[in-house]
């Protein structure tokens, strides 16, 4: 594996003003040896003249620039010869070929995918993923393209994410992918994270950006949500009136207002359940009588 090495170069500032004053002698060489073309000795000064100024030529393929958070790889004849990572205008051999490699933060979000969650059931995903690259030797020689790379692994480890969890949990201690964000999104990163270091790139953030049931099924799971809630709204209203019931007959017990038997008391706790947790309310109907014969 080529891991990142850093390569030593020349101020390119400096062999620029260099091979310039270099270009000025070749060309004031060459415009004196054409004045003086009738002596022989003169032809060569045209030829060293041409010669001077081809190397010139060469030598100012040796300088480029590297911005901020900016990589420049170079290759010396298809070896690996070093990473230059300071911003600034260098020189170096000008036959390495330079290859330009950004270590900014860069962001994109991938398709939505359709799969079958750890239930079966089909949905679509998506996810936002904030990379960067870390070493530019791994992410150029390790991988064809890096960027490609990146986003077909970060499509790949979503892929096997979702199949891993039911898109919804009906049972409290089970994860599953809408109420486990923080969670999923965790090992979304560290999934992704692993699939990428060999191509020299760090994933910071990885979250899940898209997020339903596929329209084939989403009308059936919304009345299955809608199904859910009600049960967990209506438990909420039986524990409830349960409770109030259990303290209006301790209250009546403890200030002895009315003493009831067990049968008055059944009768109590029924009508008292059925007003708590009727849906509409209801009308009271007074008994001037007795539950007796």
């Amino acid at each position: 594996m080529i891991k990142e090495q850093s390569h030593p170069t020349q101020s390119g500032l400096v062999a620029l003003l260099a091979l310039l004053l270099a270009a000025a002698g070749a060309i004031f060489l060459l415009v004196f040896s054409i004045r003086e073309l009738d002596q022989p000795e003169k032809a060569m000064g045209i030829v060293l003249a041409l010669l001077s100024f081809l190397a010139v030529m060469i030598g100012l393929a040796g300088n480029f620039s590297a911005g901020p958070n900016e990589a420049m790889v170079l290759q010396l004849f298809g070896s690996y010869a070093g990473t230059v990572r300071t911003p600034g205008l260098h020189w170096a051999n000008p036959f390495m070929s330079k290859r330009k490699i950004s270590m900014r933060v860069r962001n994109f979000e991938t398709q939505h995918l359709k799969v079958n969650d750890h239930e079966g059931n089909p949905i679509e995903i998506a996810a936002v993923v904030v990379w960067k690259v870390y070493d530019s030797a791994e992410a150029c020689f390790e991988v064809d393209n890096y960027e490609n790379y990146v986003h077909v692994q970060s499509e790949a480890a979503l892929r096997n994410l979702a199949t891993a969890y039911a898109y919804d949990a009906h049972e409290e201690d089970k994860l599953s992918l809408r109420g486990n964000t923080e969670l999923v999104a965790t090992q979304l990163k560290t999934e992704i994270d692993d699939r990428l270091k060999k191509a020299g790139v760090e994933v910071l953030e990885a979250r899940i950006s898209h997020l339903a049931y596929s329209p084939e099924i989403a009308q059936a799971m919304l009345q299955r949500q809608q199904a859910s809630a009600i049960i967990a709204a209506r438990q909420k209203i039986v524990e409830g009136a349960v409770g109030m019931v259990e303290m209006a007959l301790e209250m009546l017990s403890r200030k002895e207002l009315v003493k009831l038997d067990e049968e008055r008391k059944a009768a109590m706790v029924s009508n008292l359940l059925v007003v708590l947790c009727g849906e509409r309310a209801t009308q009271p109907i007074i008994n001037t009588g007795t539950i007796y014969q």
